[in-house]
């Protein structure tokens, strides 16, 4: 795709500088749900019901990791698996939840930590509701960012673990950038043509940048970063430079950001020279 014509996209002067002006044209072109596959944010969309998209979403990024194609793979065998997620914890056993995922394997992730994730769900929602009231039970309205309601909705789903490592269920009080986390919290709690939101009750303006290996080289290479780990303290670096142009909404440019390194049919290195140019 050739994106040099898009970029010059009329009315944008409200995010004031050329480069905020980039950012939105990149935005207007991308963001759009034609460009979504292939992204395990795709399987959201044929839930309806909140109850159901959570646990959908959190499937869907918690096995967000490796090659895309297979990713989408993944999640739709575990959720054809589950049907309709809430229905399917609250009618589902702890012991019944194991021996159906007992042979699951994606890369580093076990059946055995899958089904850890789903019980740790299962007794949110006995406890909470749902995941929404469980984070917000933990997260302040004036706290800068996700973290605080984060760390106590991980704490909450780790808790059939009994302190064993789950590599789906990574800790942000110990220093990750959490990709899979706040990619989870972006499509909950932003809605427009791509995210589906639901999470009426928490601000965009306190997400987090969903970081990984790719957004980061990206990140450096626009310098909104010169951070060499791809860590936590990054990932908040690189949301604070998002927050100069949309401090409403710092993470409105990851999905159309993302698209450059994933689909085959966009180029990064175009973006990145016309950036470095402003």
């Amino acid at each position: 795709m050739q994106l040099d014509e898009s970029l010059a996209l009329p009315d944008t002067e409200h995010v004031g500088s050329g480069a905020g002006r980039m950012l939105e044209a990149l935005y207007v072109k991308l963001n759009r749900r034609r460009y979504v596959a292939p992204d395990p944010l795709q399987t959201l969309y044929a839930y309806h019901s909140l109850p159901d998209r959570e646990i959908a979403a959190l499937v869907a990024s918690s096995l967000a990791f490796g090659e895309v194609r297979q990713i989408v793979r993944s999640v739709e065998s575990v959720l054809d698996t589950m049907g309709r997620p809430y229905r399917f914890l609250e009618e589902n056993t702890e012991t019944a939840i194991h021996t159906l995922f007992k042979g699951f394997r994606r890369r580093y992730a076990s059946g055995q930590d899958l089904a850890l994730l789903l019980c740790g769900a299962k007794r949110v929602l006995k406890g909470f509701g749902s995941l929404q009231a469980c984070f917000q039970a933990h997260q302040p309205r004036e706290a800068d960012t996700v973290l605080p309601g984060l760390n106590g909705l991980v704490q909450a789903l780790s808790e059939p673990g009994e302190g064993r490592r789950n590599f789906l269920l990574p800790s942000p009080s110990a220093g990750s950038a959490c990709k899979r986390w706040h990619l989870f919290l972006r499509w909950m709690v932003r809605r427009d043509a791509v995210d589906p939101g639901g999470w009426e009750g928490v601000s965009p303006a306190q997400l987090v940048a969903p970081l990984d290996i790719h957004m980061h080289r990206l990140a450096r290479r626009m310098g909104l970063t010169q951070r060499r780990q791809a860590d936590a303290r990054t990932a908040l670096e690189v949301t604070a430079a998002f927050r100069r142009w949309s401090p409403a909404d710092p993470v409105k440019y990851d999905f159309a950001l993302t698209r450059l390194g994933i689909r085959s049919d966009m180029d990064p290195e175009w973006f990145c020279s016309a950036w470095n140019a402003h």
